[in-house]
């Protein structure tokens, strides 16, 4: 059985306060759920803050990105290593904002991803089509080349601590969802690609979340679909009663 993962994207927002007080009403909401894991990823400023509040929760840290190089003449950027000093277990990459907005590509999302590895960070990576690919009939083609792109030149065991993050461009931010029927189809299409690239066992064994406008009315819907493990969750994550009933979506 794939154990689900909850993770809270925060984003562009909360101060070191104010994630401090999230984190404050959110550990006793999600205390005693063993059945999830929980991660919340807020801003890099804000990660060497919460390793205290965090400790004796089953609540893991993300961060929201990573530089593929562990130091140099990179102004701006933060290393694996020092996201790993900072309290960090997980890291998301690729999410669709930096494609956007910051010109990710398949190639730098590889790279990332091969550092956090090596750096014993688990990545949670992200893919999904835009609006326009999929009235195109493109999803597919595009999820099958972000996917190969992304996992390109890692081994079984590489890869093996890898999640991946379904994310329809569509629906992130804009409170359409896609229907438990298109997340089912995409996420079987991901783990067939997964199938290919790494054998089943690996496909199996591979968490794949859905996200894009996940709230608590509709993550049952989302959960009860047979290839999708867990969420990543934007909106509904920035407040602690909304993202504990997220969490605990099975009961």
């Amino acid at each position: 059985m794939r154990k689900p993962v909850i993770a809270g994207n925060w984003k562009l927002y909360k101060t070191k306060d104010e994630a401090l007080a999230l984190i404050e009403e959110l550990a006793p909401l999600v205390a005693g759920v063993d059945s999830v894991e929980v991660v919340v990823a807020p801003v890099f400023t804000v990660l060497p803050s919460l390793p205290a509040a965090l400790a004796g929760t089953s609540i893991s840290l993300a961060a929201q990105d990573v530089f593929w190089e562990e130091e140099g003449a990179f102004t701006g950027e933060v290393s694996p290593r020092m996201l790993l000093d900072a309290g960090a277990s997980h890291v998301i990459i690729g999410h669709s904002e930096r494609r956007q907005y910051f010109g990710e590509t398949d190639q730098t999302v590889n790279k990332k991803i091969k550092a956090a590895l090596k750096g014993a960070l688990v990545p949670i990576f992200c893919i999904g089509e835009t609006l326009d690919a999929r009235e195109a009939g493109e999803t597919f083609k595009v999820l099958e080349r972000q996917v190969q792109g992304g996992l390109e030149g890692l081994t079984e065991t590489q890869f093996a601590p890898v999640i991946i993050a379904y994310e329809p461009v569509w629906a992130i931010g804009t409170g359409k969802v896609a229907t438990d029927e298109q997340a089912q189809e995409a996420h079987a299409f991901v783990r067939g690609v997964v199938t290919k690239m790494f054998g089943k066992t690996a496909a199996d064994k591979v968490r794949i979340l859905y996200g894009g406008s996940v709230k608590p009315d509709n993550v049952k819907g989302l959960m009860s679909c047979t290839d999708i493990d867990g969420a990543l969750v934007g909106g509904a994550s920035l407040k602690g009663a909304s993202f504990a009933s997220i969490v605990r979506f099975g009961e």
